[in-house]
């Protein structure tokens, strides 16, 4: 594949990392039902999800923390890096 083909690919892996690390920046505040800050992070979480969910039904919780959602974050980064590599050689 040429540079063009995978120039997209890269930039919208990364798009999907930031959108991630929002959502997680996110949910770490409360945040009042109906506002304008809710409609967001339940819109990214609409996009995020989907990557998170099979992730969880296989990775339980460690007591507090959500372990799946990092080893998506990194699974998704490393597949955006991968690109990269293909993108430079």
């Amino acid at each position: 594949m040429s540079f063009w083909l995978h120039r997209p690919f890269y930039t919208l892996g990364i798009l999907y990392i930031v959108i991630m690390a929002v959502w997680a920046v996110m949910s770490w505040f409360p945040i009042a039902p109906g506002s304008t800050a809710s409609r967001v992070r339940s819109s990214l979480g609409a996009l995020v999800q989907p990557v998170v969910a099979p992730f969880r039904k296989v990775i339980p919780p460690v007591g507090m923390f959500d372990v799946s959602f990092m080893v998506a974050f990194f699974a998704v980064l490393i597949i955006t890096e991968f690109v990269l590599v293909l993108i430079v050689v």
